[in-house]
Order: structure tokens, then sequence, then C-alpha cells
């Protein structure tokens, strides 16, 4: 069993891991401090501001160095690593058999009369998108089907995805392998 599937097994009771909270994120991470060279001033070129981070349980990593300090090249570093985790797992929906999916608080918060309101700076951003891909993924790369099961429009779907170009790339790229049309 490769790490993503055990990753998927683990986390499949507790949410996706893109959905853990930012501070318990971070507890889970080993930190590194570097230099990098490029615009920003002395303080770049002479201070380790640069910040990668580590996820333990995964081995997935993401960096920040643009940010004049440490504290903020680990917050988007941070951002980024959820991001990345949204992008990489994929975690089977649960259905309790009933009926259809139940969207989580969170997706249920966010999405009032069919409209999605997040920017992707937003902390639940990359929680709002592992969901979107995880029932976008279960319900066969559709979006009209993932939407319906959602509760949004096919529109805010795909506009969530294009947030993300890796997102609607990968969605993609399993549409091209199943022989469909790809998303616009």
């Amino acid at each position: 069993m490769d790490i993503a599937s055990r990753t998927s097994a683990r986390t499949a009771e507790r949410g996706h891991p893109a959905s853990i909270p930012p501070a318990e994120l971070a507890g889970q991470c080993d930190f590194a401090a570097t230099r990098r060279s490029g615009p920003g001033g002395q303080n770049r070129n002479k201070v380790e501001t640069a910040v990668i981070l580590t996820h333990r349980p995964t081995g997935t990593k993401a960096e920040a160095s643009e940010r004049r300090t440490q504290g903020e090249n680990r917050r988007v570093a941070l951002q980024r690593l959820r991001i990345e985790l949204a992008l990489t797992f994929r975690l089977p929906i649960r259905r309790d058999g009933t009926g259809p999916y139940e969207p989580s608080l969170l997706w249920r918060k966010r999405c009032a009369g069919g409209r999605l309101g997040i920017n992707p700076r937003h902390e639940d951003y990359p929680a709002l998108l592992a969901e979107a891909l995880d029932v976008i993924c279960a319900c066969g790369d559709e979006p009209s089907a993932a939407a319906k099961e959602l509760g949004c429009t096919s529109s805010q779907l795909i506009k969530l995805l294009k947030e993300s170009p890796r997102a609607l790339g990968l969605v993609n790229e399993r549409r091209r392998r199943a022989g469909r049309h790809v998303l616009r």
C-alpha cells in the first residue's frame, strides 16, 4: 500500500488532510529555514527568511520565500501545503446509504443559494477544494453530478476549480483519459 493510500485510509475517519486546522497541521510538519536569492533587499540575502515545510505523515512539501519575514513565509508555505494536500489526496466520499452525499458543515456554510463564496487565499479554500475534488472524482469527473451532490451550480464548481489551475488540470486529465471533452 503506497503512502497516499495509507494516508487516505487514516484520514477518511478524520476528514481530508487539507481540512486540518493550520495550527494543528503546522504541528505535523518539519520546519526548515534557509536563505534564497532574489528581490527583497539585503534582509533576504542575509537572514534565513525562506521556509520549507514537510508534512511528516505524507512527505508532502511546500515552501515560501517571497515575503520579507520568516513568519509571513511560514503562513504562505502552510497555505500552499494545504492546497498541495487538497490536490494530491483523494478520499472516498461518505454516504450513509439512505440518501445523497451530505456536504460538510464548512461547505454548507460557504454555499448559500447554490453560490460559493470563497477567496482562494482564504484559510477555508484548501478544505473546500479537497471536498470538491473528492466529490467530482466520486461522480466520475462529471461536474453537473458533483454540483448536484454538493448543492451548488456546475458553473460555481468549475469556477472553484479554476481558482487553482492544477485542480482543473487534474480533472481534465482524468476526463481526457476517459475520452471526454475538457472543462473550460
